[in-house]
């Protein structure tokens, strides 16, 4: 059992609010510099950049974790994380069938970068991706579920998107194991004036969009990983993140 630092919301050059140089090589070369062990990417409504991004942590020794940033219906955000890339990519067909289509202005809105697993450009997305798309609160829960992967509001402590923000309260339905704090130093706020959250596990994670932000080894998972795989590691991380406090 040892201990993996984490960050688990981090957004690519796909993502039109981040930098172009936040490209999977980048991410990852970047997270190994401050000592992170587990990675998730996170872009808003996609998952294209995924596949490279496994490739490129896997060269700097970092457990990939294959995620998307949800906007709901109600326009809230929602962090979906996948046991394997294969279910997120699953996730992210669904996910393109309920998207709302405006086309993106990149001198406005900023560029929705595809890139190989050389961080070469090989396509970009046209239509605008964090806008909200027609999948509803109550439905984000079985529908990451049914691809493997688990899902919790996004930054409930921000005005912008966040779950508390937008409905007034934390709400009781649907049921959320985790919840996301962007500021940790927030928590006990959050814990008194929320009693609900005592009973779901608090995950802190940066929300970057540019390299200089990513999370250094701040928050940590203790996991099993003897005999070690990053299969094995992910699985683990998983199981817990499944069970209640």
């Amino acid at each position: 059992m040892n201990r993996y630092f984490y960050d688990f919301h981090l957004h690519s050059c796909l993502s039109p609010c981040a930098d172009d140089d936040m490209t999977p090589s980048n991410i990852a070369g970047m997270a190994s510099l401050v000592g992170l062990n587990l990675l998730a990417l996170t872009d808003h409504n996609s998952v294209k950049n995924t596949p490279a991004f496994y490739e490129a942590c896997k060269r700097f020794g970092i457990i990939p974790i294959a995620g998307m940033e949800l906007t709901t219906a109600e326009e809230i955000h929602v962090v979906c994380l996948f046991e394997t890339l294969e279910g997120a990519l699953a996730f992210g067909d669904e996910v393109e069938k309920r998207r709302v289509r405006i086309k993106n202005r990149a001198e406005i809105f900023g560029n929705q970068l595809i890139v190989d697993t050389e961080d070469n450009v090989i396509g970009r997305e046209e239509d605008l991706l964090p806008n909200a798309t027609t999948v509803s609160l109550e439905e984000v829960p079985g529908m990451a579920e049914r691809f493997g992967g688990i899902c919790y509001p996004a930054h409930i402590d921000r005005m912008a998107n966040g779950i508390i923000a937008v409905l007034g309260t934390f709400p009781q339905e649907p049921k959320f194991l985790c919840a996301e704090l962007n500021s940790p130093e927030r928590k006990e706020e959050y814990l008194q004036q929320y009693p609900i959250l005592r009973d779901k596990r608090i995950l802190c994670s940066s929300d970057s969009h540019n390299l200089w932000s990513i999370r250094d080894e701040n928050d940590s998972f203790l996991l099993e990983d003897e005999p070690y795989s990053g299969d094995f590691v992910r699985s683990n991380l998983f199981r817990v993140l499944r069970s209640t406090l």
